[in-house]
């Protein structure tokens, strides 16, 4: 799974333990101490449910630690899928969510080498991230590139890990190609986009609602098809009768076996998450039974007749593949730097608007990243001319 769909790598960032945490008062006492604040979800069910907390005290890193003051934070599927319960690489509640973020170093812990204070850095976690300040091991952490913004390094890292290994870890995407790409206009799907077209004469089909078949026309997509109005089997099959050689699946249930049977002989179909699972604000028991009876299942005979390749990929359960991660990103970075990709923010929510934020997402309003910040920058009030 992505982070999109059900995603998050390695260990959680510290959480405050709850005699350091406070609704939003406190004494005199309690306003001498330092004070962070957190995005906190309590229980699991629907928008409500996470809410902004305030901590006190100041985090210190312990040996291979480091403690950074997040500017930014990403808003992933996974997160939604957490607040209902969905998620299982979610600590138990009362917990702080949060996939990535980005910020700069405040205090480096004994021992860390290549992070000083002042760096500004991406972080990747199981969760925790949902806050102005964490404190994580170093090696859960990666320098931003030159000219990167703080919205654009919280978007980067779950979403394009993510499509960068099912494109070519698992794809094995090549020139002259077609591919499937559910979801297109949400993160992983304007990630997958964009890394397609540094691979020559991609066909790209992308499944979005018809509102933002422009967007994806202009990003690249060749044929954008409404799957609200189409059936999208229909609609691959009239442009390509044999189907395609890759499709990229975040839908799981019923959906999963519809791409793998447009796949040519040869084709791969990468399944990375379950989002029919998300129906509305709290679990549906319903859309869970629908999604797993509809589940697909196939034996190893059956591929072999039929010369297709399964993947399944969850970035959640690489939390020891630090090298492998690593060089992923260092990858993304080059292609960063060079102009090839660029993370596309859809829009940037302040903590107390976490609730909308999730809404904008989980009702598929979306064209890229939604992000999280503690606070919307201030505006500088305007000069008076003379």
């Amino acid at each position: 799974m992505s982070g999109e769909e059900a995603t998050a790598p390695p260990a959680p960032a510290e959480q405050a333990p709850p005699q350091e945490q406070q609704a939003a008062g406190g004494g005199d006492a309690a306003a001498a101490e330092p004070q962070y604040r957190a995005l906190v979800l309590s229980g699991f069910g629907g928008y409500e449910k996470v809410k902004v907390q305030v901590r006190r005290g100041s985090p210190c890193p312990r040996p291979g630690e480091i403690t950074v003051r997040v500017r930014a934070c990403g808003l992933n599927f996974a997160d939604l899928l957490a607040r209902q319960g969905l998620y299982e690489r979610l600590p138990p509640p009362p917990v702080s969510p949060g996939l990535e973020c980005a910020g700069t170093v405040q205090a480096v812990g004994e021992g860390v080498t290549g992070r000083q204070v002042g760096d500004k850095v991406m972080v990747l976690a199981r969760a925790g991230l949902w806050q102005e300040i964490v404190t994580v091991p170093a090696n859960q952490t990666y320098l931003m590139p030159d000219g990167m913004s703080f919205e654009e390094a919280a978007a980067l890292l779950v979403n394009y890990i993510t499509a960068y290994m099912i494109l070519f870890d698992f794809g094995n995407l090549r020139p002259n190609q077609s591919i499937l790409i559910h979801m297109a206009a949400g993160g992983v799907g304007t990630a997958a986009i964009q890394l397609c077209k540094t691979v020559e004469n991609i066909t790209i089909f992308g499944t979005a609602s018809a509102s933002k078949h422009d967007a994806l026309r202009e990003s690249g997509v060749a044929h954008p098809i409404d799957y609200r109005t189409m059936d999208y089997v229909e609609e691959v099959r009239k442009i390509s009768p044999k189907g395609v050689d890759v499709v990229l699946d975040p839908l799981g249930g019923s959906d999963t076996s519809k791409g793998f049977n447009l796949l040519k002989p040869m084709g791969k179909l990468i399944t990375y998450g379950v989002a029919n699972l998300l129906t509305g604000q709290k679990k549906n028991l319903m859309a869970m039974a629908k999604t797993w009876w509809n589940q697909f299942s196939i034996n190893a005979l059956h591929l072999l007749h039929l010369n297709k390749a399964v993947c399944g990929y969850h970035l959640g359960y690489m939390d020891e593949e630090v090298e492998l991660i690593s060089g992923v990103v260092d990858k993304l970075v080059g292609l960063y730097s060079q102009g090839k990709i660029k993370p596309k923010i859809d829009s940037v929510w302040p903590f107390e608007q976490v609730a909308d934020a999730m809404r904008q997402m989980q009702e598929k309003k979306n064209i890229g990243k939604v992000i999280l910040v503690p606070e919307l920058p201030k505006e500088e009030p305007k000069k008076e001319e003379n």
